[in-house]
Formats: C-alpha cells, structure tokens, sequence
C-alpha cells in the first residue's frame, strides 16, 4: 500500500479501537475519545493547561449533537488537526 493508503487505515484503524470499548462501534463517546486522545495525541493535550480541554474538543466536534462522535466527526478533527500541523511546520521552515 501506498504512505497515503497506509495513513487512511491507521486513522480507521484507530477510531475502531477505541469506538469499541462501550459496545458502539460507530461512535466515540467522551470517555473513548478522551482515551483515544491520551494515548494517540498526548502531546495535543500536554501543550495545554485548560482542564476542561476534553469537553470541549468534543463539543466541538458533536455537531450533531448526539453525545457522540462519529467516524466523519473524527476525521474532519484530524484533518484540521493534521492542517494546523503543515502550517506550524511551514512556518519554522520558513525561519
């Protein structure tokens, strides 16, 4: 498979993991998406100090409203996620 085809399954990969645990395998709730954060993105977390991060990522990411996130949901938070990224990296580059 190709780097990019690798990537794509590596993020099912990981939201099926987590989606698991309480018996949904469809959606995140705020537990497994807390988990899912701790554990794959722990530097996303560690950067801030607001303790209440975690509710509002996903409030955010909720937009429907369900007190669940779903597979679309997570992906549009790991693209904009991935974007901020390419920026930061872009810019440092640029120094």
């Amino acid at each position: 498979m190709s780097q990019l085809e690798t990537a794509m399954g590596m993020t099912i990969a990981v939201f099926d993991q987590y989606a698991k645990t309480d018996g949904n395998r469809q959606t995140l709730s705020k537990a497994e998406l807390k988990a899912l954060l701790e554990k794959e993105l722990p530097n996303f977390l560690a950067s801030g100090k607001d303790k209440n991060a975690i509710d509002k990522v996903f409030k955010n990411l909720d937009e429907n409203g369900d007190s669940q996130v779903d597979f679309k949901e997570f992906v549009l938070f790991v693209a904009a996620l991935t974007c901020c990224c390419h920026k930061y990296f872009e810019q440092n580059a640029a120094k």
